[in-house]
């Protein structure tokens, strides 16, 4: 069987999606489930895109140390210094260079002739190879570049010390046999491509990013750039678990295989998920709510006879749990522990009594306590004391009645600890409450989109807010969770202006030293 590695690009280019802002200790969560998922390589980042960028970077490097940790630059030394100053304290610190090699890109990107874009790619793999023992190499756009040319850039990098080479379809365009002949003619006419892996990275602009990739293991690839649920630039990556369970169950046709623990999928797509905003559509492949669901009676009564006539993936092979044990408001610390155990929460003895008191508390207003709750609940608050708020919910009254103006009033507590207070109508509650908190932080906001959900069912489910906005010229997204709808909206809120706070402190930051 040929051992396919995974290179993930979650928190790179699954952060480049429309609308998704991480910060740091969003980062840090995925990044550290993805290493549970046991993925070969996690690329952290952009280093030299934003001080906060490397700092994320860094931090993730210094503490994932059974995936190798690598980030992305453009082919200069100032990008190169900043990738190697975020990934030195790394287990195995790599660097991904890119450079454009289409005649689109040449031409009217880069502005370079091709022998200035193969000198540039030349320079920028040897300046690298004095820092990182492993350079991965990165044809921007090379499914629409001329493969003599191609060819040729390529025999060059690797003699300048490239060890991977990875060859995007940056743009989405190609399709299966043409992507597998392009790792063919490589093959056959780069004398020195026995050095190297070489690595498929596709886009999902015509939905092939999948079908493409494995098109790729077929004609040679080694190594596979994915994200989780397929996110990412425009309309996605390659969807790693789609590529992952494709593997493991047709084994029998591309006999290759991961080093993935595939019982992580689920809880790794369901974290991915809550933290970007993006919900996974119900008929998503693998991970969507209906992949193991049968309407039809022919189908039920298949299933019902043996599973696998209509069941070719089981629930438990990606960590759909279809039994568990229920907690409630008489569970002991001890199963609400094991519990947090298992949806891969590493907490010290202070914090589960701190957790165990606000399970207490929910458990106390719900009857049951489902795994959504509990996620939901340690989420929230281990990320809201990750970065500096720059506001803080202290209390929130609403007025409503269907012969009265809705009226909010919000107290607030600023970073400087300073009570803000203030009272709004609006057409709504949430309105209302929108209307007072624009009052509170002084400065004009344009909601974009609002979506809520239920964190699991019946009438006392959490509630679970996503918000998107535009404020202070920056689009920023927010989520908050509460038993209460208004409540959770005005978090929601909130959380997305403290997140463009945040950005922008850090880009001060990196003006004033230099960066």
């Amino acid at each position: 069987m040929q051992k396919i590695k995974i290179f993930d690009t979650t928190l790179r280019d699954g952060e480049q999606s429309a609308g998704v802002n991480l910060n740091t200790g969003e980062k840090l969560e995925i990044a550290r489930q993805l290493e549970r998922l046991n993925v070969d390589i996690i690329e952290a980042g952009f280093p030299a895109s934003s001080k906060g960028d490397l700092q994320s970077v860094q931090e993730i490097a210094k503490i994932i140390k059974n995936s190798s940790v690598t980030g992305l630059s453009r082919s200069i030394k100032s990008d190169i210094d900043a990738a190697w100053e975020a990934l030195q304290g790394g287990a195995e610190p790599r660097i991904h260079l890119f450079l454009a090699t289409s005649p689109i890109h040449m031409t009217y990107k880069l502005k370079q002739t091709p022998e200035q874009v193969i000198e540039t790619a030349v320079n920028s793999v040897k300046y690298a190879a004095n820092y990182f023992p492993i350079i991965q190499w990165s044809a921007e756009d090379a499914c629409r570049s001329d493969l003599p040319f191609l060819a040729k850039i390529i025999t060059e990098v690797i003699d300048a010390g490239a060890k991977i080479i990875n060859i995007p379809d940056t743009v989405g365009y190609i399709n299966p046999k043409e992507y597998g002949e392009i790792f063919s003619y490589l093959q056959e006419n780069v004398p020195n491509i026995g050095r190297v892996s070489l690595s498929a990275h596709c886009h999902d602009d015509l939905g092939m990013a999948v079908a493409n990739s494995l098109a790729a293991i077929e004609n040679g690839a080694t190594q596979i750039e994915c994200t989780i649920n397929g996110i990412g630039e425009r309309a996605g990556n390659a969807s790693l678990e789609e590529i992952a369970v494709a593997l493991h169950i047709r084994s029998d046709y591309y006999k290759a295989k991961t080093r993935l623990h595939l019982q992580e999928i689920k809880r790794t797509s369901s974290l991915v998920s809550k933290l970007s905003g993006m919900v996974i559509p119900p008929n998503k492949a693998v991970v969507g709510q209906n992949a193991f669901a049968h309407e039809s009676g022919i189908h039920q009564d298949g299933v019902l006879k043996e599973k696998t006539t209509y069941e070719i993936i089981s629930p438990e092979l990606v960590g759909v749990q279809t039994n568990s044990m229920v907690l409630g408001k008489h569970s002991g610390r001890h199963a609400f522990r094991n519990r947090v155990v298992e949806l891969g929460f590493q907490l010290n003895d202070q914090e589960v009594n701190r957790y165990f008191k606000m399970f207490k508390e929910l458990a106390d207003k719900k009857k049951e306590v489902t795994d959504d709750d509990i996620f939901a609940l340690l989420m929230e608050e281990k990320l809201s004391n990750h970065d500096i708020s720059n506001y803080q919910l202290t209390s929130l009254q609403v007025q409503y009645g269907t012969n009265h103006i809705p009226t909010a009033t919000i107290n607030l507590n600023d970073l400087n600890g300073q009570q803000i207070q203030e009272a709004a109508t609006g057409a709504g509650s949430v309105e209302a409450i929108y209307n007072t908190l624009e009052r509170c932080i002084g400065s004009q906001v344009t909601l974009e989109d609002y979506r809520i959900q239920s964190v699991g069912a019946g009438r006392d489910a959490l509630a679970q807010v996503y918000v998107k906005m535009r404020f202070q010229d920056e689009v920023s997204t927010g989520r908050g969770t509460a038993q209460d709808v208004l409540e959770a909206s005005a978090k929601a809120y909130l959380n997305a202006v403290n997140r463009v706070l945040y950005i922008k402190n850090n880009r001060q930051i990196a003006k004033e030293v230099g960066v």
